[in-house]
């Protein structure tokens, strides 16, 4: 598999995508605004990447022109990634694991879609240099295993397929190996040293995501559960209460509806123990609601 030369599009991989789709679209925008102001990388003198804590979607992301906008502006506001490290709500295993540092194919792991989904691709260069960095990083007793036939699953590609359309990056998704906020706070603490070598360091999840209790003939309805949990998570991060947040199944309002499993909001302390500061406040990029459900998303510094 060969991945498109750097500064490249995905467009020969997209050409399936009709002209009128909202992702065709994007595209071209992002490639307008590439020629007018080409995306800076990253140098030492930048000094350390945030950490970034995004509400993902899923691909009727793809259809959602305001919410791709937003990301890939978040994307360029940043200096351009050496590398992306991302954990996903869609890979819980232990013990700890990567996906192929090769390319490999896609996890389409969604139902119901548009079958031009399930013909995207996101073939981004190889990331051995990043697996090895991520290896060296952890303690003899919690060994990486690497997955080298699991490509990324769509908590990883769909985001970043907007965020970074030209598959230039080289992106590792790193699975979430427990739910417990302590443990993933220390797992992000030993990622942070990454983000001194240009290493965008993310937490994919989503700030609510209580699909089975949302009322699908009201889409634009926003849950009580929905606004309440979101504005309690919004306040404990402002006051950098990581105590609070990390009990959120007993503090948290909307709780269980918000997250009656929580693999969407645990990445949340990936991110924050890959911070800095975890108790800083951080900074919000995105926020408002989609189908219902909180879209919050930050960086830490």
């Amino acid at each position: 598999m060969t991945p498109p030369a750097p500064g490249g599009t995905t467009a020969a991989a997209d050409a399936r995508i009709p002209a009128r789709h909202p992702f065709a679209a994007h595209l071209r925008r992002a490639a307008a605004a590439e020629r007018s102001a080409p995306h800076a990388p990253w140098t030492p003198q930048d000094g350390p990447l945030p950490a970034l804590y995004l509400s993902h979607g899923a691909p009727m992301l793809f259809e959602m022109t305001g919410w791709m906008t937003e990301l890939h502006d978040w994307a360029r506001a940043l200096p351009r990634p050496r590398a992306v490290l991302i954990v996903s709500a869609h890979w819980e295993s232990a013990p700890l694991s990567i996906s192929g540092s090769e390319p490999a194919e896609l996890v389409h792991d969604f139902g119901g879609f548009d079958p031009m989904y399930y013909r995207m691709r996101y073939d981004t260069p190889a990331a051995t240099e990043l697996a090895r960095q991520v290896a060296g990083l952890m303690p003899h007793t919690e060994p990486v295993h690497e997955h080298r036939d699991r490509g990324l699953d769509h908590g990883a590609w769909v985001p970043l397929k907007i965020m970074y359309p030209g598959a230039d990056i080289p992106v590792l998704q790193l699975s979430m190996p427990t739910h417990d906020p302590g443990r993933l706070l220390d797992l992000g603490r030993r990622l942070r040293s990454l983000r001194e070598t240009g290493v965008l360091v993310i937490g994919s999840g989503y700030m609510t995501h209580g699909l089975p209790f949302l009322d699908w003939s009201r889409p634009e309805q926003v849950p009580g559960w929905s606004s309440e949990f979101d504005a309690w998570a919004a306040e404990a991060l402002h006051r950098g209460d990581i105590d609070e947040l990390a009990d959120f199944r007993n503090r948290a309002p909307g709780m269980p509806y918000a997250h009656p499993t929580v693999e969407h909001f645990t990445p949340l302390f990936v991110t924050l123990g890959a911070a800095t500061d975890p108790t800083a406040p951080p900074t919000t990029a995105i926020d408002g609601y989609a189908l219902g459900l909180a879209r919050r998303s930050f960086q830490t510094a």
